[in-house]
Order: structure tokens, then sequence, then C-alpha cells
């Protein structure tokens, strides 16, 4: 696993007070935001900004991603030119229509790569699949490069492209348009190969409801989360960590199909329960994420 992503936390509008914020914290990748938070009037400042962090600031075991503007936008081609100099660890894809879009940026961080002397492939997408109607429909298209190593998706600009009032019910759940993008996503990523990234979870003043929302993303496949406030941290890397009786559980399965194997089974029971292969993946899983997090000391 090269890459751990069990929260990805935006650092909006180029605050060194919020960088300063997040980098205190156990968020795993910190997402630069050069859309949403920033104000038409101020991109070209901000991408200053952002270059600089680039250039000069230590993340340490974070991972720095750069949400850049959206292809058909003015300031795509800055931000990638100006980014690109002292490259982030992966960018964040907004607002595609479909596989070309992809295409699209594969090719101007080969191009920088090439010009700027990177190593080929160094830089990494993470495409948000369904914040435009187009996407949502194409979405199982969309991870067609390697460079794109996870696939996220968007209830909010989904709203707004489809005209939604809102995107959950009174139980506070997905109405069912949404549910369908968020399970396209996670299906999508996984018959790539990539990482499935659930979306944020707006009402930072809920966290018993984020915790619900982690859980529901996690149960299904999910591994990890963007969030939008330091105080969504700590709970999204605790539900997308693997808990200590999870890899004691794990590793007593895979120590029992050693015996089970030697013995010419590969089904058998385990804990009053009959265990086969898919068992046996899910179990290398966890141990291969808590390998992983110890490697970093997280």
């Amino acid at each position: 696993m090269a890459r751990v992503r069990r929260c990805a936390h935006f650092v909006p509008g180029a605050s060194e007070k919020m960088l300063n914020k997040a980098l205190a914290t156990e968020a795993d990748a910190l997402v630069l935001d050069l859309e949403d938070a920033v104000t038409p009037e101020n991109k070209d400042s901000a991408r200053e900004v952002i270059c600089s962090w680039l250039r000069d600031v230590d993340f340490g075991p974070h991972e720095r991603m750069v949400r850049i503007n959206p292809i058909d936008t003015p300031w795509f081609r800055a931000d990638m030119e100006a980014t690109m100099v002292d490259p982030p660890d992966s960018y964040l894809v907004p607002k595609v229509s479909g596989a070309d879009d992809v295409r699209l940026v594969d090719r101007v961080v080969s191009q920088l790569e090439a010009q700027h002397g990177h190593e080929p492939g160094s830089v990494k997408l993470v495409v948000l699949g369904t914040e435009t109607a187009r996407g949502f429909q194409n979405i199982a298209d969309i991870p067609c490069v390697p460079r794109v190593d996870a696939l996220s998706w968007g209830a909010e600009d989904l709203s707004a492209a489809l005209g939604a009032r809102r995107n959950r019910g009174p139980d506070g759940k997905y109405l069912p348009v949404f549910e369908h993008a968020r399970t396209a996503c996670l299906i999508s990523a996984s018959a790539a190969g990539v990482q499935p990234l659930d979306t944020v979870f707006t009402d930072v003043t809920d966290p018993d409801g984020l915790r619900r929302d982690c859980l529901d993303g996690a149960w299904v496949g999910f591994t990890g989360k963007i969030s939008i406030h330091p105080s969504q941290i700590d709970v999204i890397n605790e539900v997308f960590t693997p808990s200590a009786e999870d890899v004691a559980r794990a590793r007593a399965l895979l120590a029992e199909l050693e015996v089970q194997q030697a013995a010419g089974r590969m089904a058998f029971r385990f804990e009053g329960q009959m265990v086969d292969v898919p068992h046996f993946t899910q179990a290398r899983r966890i141990l291969t994420l808590a390998e992983a997090l110890a490697a970093r000391g997280s």
C-alpha cells in the first residue's frame, strides 16, 4: 500500500492559519484548495501562496494534495503550470464529465513532469466523479489512466447540478439518487483497483452523524473520507483504522488458513462461522493497512 489515505482534509483559501492547524492534525492528506474556497478575484494570489507552501513548507507525513480548478475554467492551466514547478503528491480533480477530461489532466501533468524533470507518473490524481450529471453518468470510465489512484464523489455539487432541494432525508440518510452516486463511485473505484474515498459530511456540529456516515461508508467498502473541519479528522481516522481486535482476528484467521490449507481445505469453520477466500482477502487488506500505518508511526 503506497498511500494511506484515511482522511483527506481540506485547507481552505490559502490560509496560513488553517495550514498551521492542519499540519498539527493526524490527517493523512492535506487538500490545498484552489477551487471552491477561493473567490475569483483571489485565485492568482491563492495560487502563489500554495506554490510557496509546496516549495518551502515541511508537510511531514501528510500527503500534499492540491484541488485545482475545473478544466473548463480560465484558471486550470495556470494552476497546473504553477504548482508543477514544485509538485504536490497528488491533485484533486473536480467536476469532470468523463474519461476525456481525466486524460487531458493526465497529459498536462505528464508534459509538466517532463518539462521540470520530475519522475514520470509520480504525481497522482484523485478524481471527483459525480459532481456533474455527465460525470455521474460516465463514472465507470473515469479511472482511465494509471495516474488515477483514488475516486471520490460529491453530493453537494451533484445536488446543484440536478436542481435537488436536498440530498438527505429527514433521517439523515442519502436520498436514493445520491446513495446511487455513492454506490457507483465505490463500484467504479473497486473495479479499477483504486481507492474509494467517501465524500464530505457537511454538518460540522454533528459528530454522531459523522460517525454514522463514516461507518456506513466503511461497512460497504470505502477506505477513507474527505473532511472539511479539523474536528472531523479524529473520528474519520478512528473509523477507517483497523481496531486491535480486527488486526488480531485477521492474523488468527490467516494463521488458521495455513493449517487448513496444509490439510487440503480452503473453507473451514472459524470462530463459529464458515470462512473461505473472500474472508481471507479481507483479512489481508486489514493487515496491509495496519502494517502501513505502523510503518509510518500512526
